[in-house]
């Protein structure tokens, strides 16, 4: 049996574009059928939701077959570059993918809806002549190139929306945790003011004191996180202030937290500069906790504070395994991490988020943060910032 959704031959067939115009109503109804199979999420939509934007989308590829282009503008279109002459709107793509997002579809089953109107329009259009001409070898090249730019926006548009999603929740929690944290902090702050408390419940206030700063500190990375994210630079409140006085003052704070690890610190030359006292103590609080994080069990961490005429140099070196080459790359991005030794202390969220913090404040002072890593030489994260 024929199938009835392919047109019959015909002496004369259609140049493709003309074909997707005069058969709409086979290609939505095969495009409805197959989106139909894409279950859980299908399952409760209706057909127009299921045919979401598939007509516009075909309007603009049989558009687009017929609008003379360059070599140059079909390369940028088959990676997705297509021009939208300058204009601002979304298109059917981008709102393809943003409906289908939320409508549950995943990113592959969005994806194999584009695979199978591409294999639907070829079977019933090739099916109406057995002969192709060179005309038509054209119009498959530029119908594909369109399809393919469409896929582009679409999966970049469904990207996009995740990623601020994800942002967004991120941001939410650091928020809306940020009160009930402090206020149990705060609880156990006054409880030890106070000296109401016997020995036991002091130690176990000060426990939870310390668990609720380690929690703060979690929430303050989270929102740089989201911040960084969304476009927005880190605003800085630049003091006068010598830097080898806040590393001596952070130092001693993480040697409470370091489980007998050693910390050393040596200081060379003139450190006065105009800094964010407040953004530099995280950045000295997250290198030296990656370094305590990565350190073995009697290894040491040195921190070095240099003056290099009208810069400062801050170094934090540790005796643990290598970074491997490939995770040096990546290493000052969002949630990536390596295989920590179980230090639980201050500066470890567990959540990768601690080197990129160090790298963005370094960054919003005009400076750079690197990392050198070797079997024989350990690991050393220096921060060079300007002055002033």
């Amino acid at each position: 049996m024929p199938d009835p959704a392919i047109p019959k031959p015909s002496a004369r067939p259609l140049r493709l574009a003309d074909f997707i115009r005069a058969n709409i109503e086979p290609i939505v109804a095969e495009w409805v059928r197959f989106a139909r199979t894409r279950e859980p999420a299908s399952e409760s939509m209706t057909e127009p939701a299921l045919k979401d934007h598939i007509v516009e989308l075909l309007a603009f590829i049989a558009d687009d077959l017929e609008t003379p282009q360059t070599k140059k503008e079909q390369f940028q279109k088959s990676r997705g570059l297509g021009s939208a002459d300058g204009q601002f709107t979304r298109s059917a793509a981008e709102i393809h993918a943003t409906l289908r997002l939320s409508d549950g579809f995943n990113i592959d089953q969005m994806v194999s809806e584009y695979r199978a109107l591409r294999a639907s329009v070829v079977k019933q259009w090739t099916a109406t002549d057995l002969v192709l001409p060179t005309t038509d070898l054209e119009d498959l090249t530029r119908f594909n190139e369109a399809i393919d730019q469409a896929l582009t926006e679409s999966v970049a548009e469904y990207t996009k929306m995740i990623n601020q999603s994800r942002d967004m929740f991120l941001g939410v929690l650091g928020h809306d945790l940020r009160n009930p944290i402090g206020a149990v902090l705060m609880t156990a702050r006054t409880m030890l003011e106070r000296g109401t408390v016997d020995s036991r419940q002091g130690m176990l206030g000060g426990q939870i004191a310390k668990a609720m700063e380690r929690a703060t500190s979690i929430l303050d990375d989270l929102l740089e996180l989201t911040r960084s994210a969304f476009g927005m630079e880190i605003p800085l409140v630049r003091t006068p202030m010598k830097m080898d006085e806040l590393g001596a003052q952070l130092v001693e704070e993480m040697r409470t937290l370091s489980n007998g690890r050693q910390i050393e610190i040596e200081t060379l030359g003139d450190t006065q500069g105009e800094w964010d006292r407040a953004r530099m103590g995280q950045v000295f609080s997250n290198l030296i906790g990656n370094a305590l994080q990565y350190s073995p069990e009697d290894g040491s961490i040195t921190v070095t504070i240099s003056d290099q005429e009208d810069r400062v140099c801050v170094s934090v070196h540790n005796e643990g395994d290598p970074i491997p080459a490939d995770k040096q790359k990546t290493i000052f991005q969002s949630l990536a991490r390596g295989v920590d030794r179980g230090f639980q202390g201050a500066g470890s969220t567990n959540l990768g988020l601690g080197l990129f913090i160090a790298h963005k404040i370094v960054a919003a002072h005009g400076g750079t943060l690197s990392v050198d890593s070797g079997p024989d030489s350990g690991t050393t994260f220096t921060a060079v910032v300007p002055k002033y």
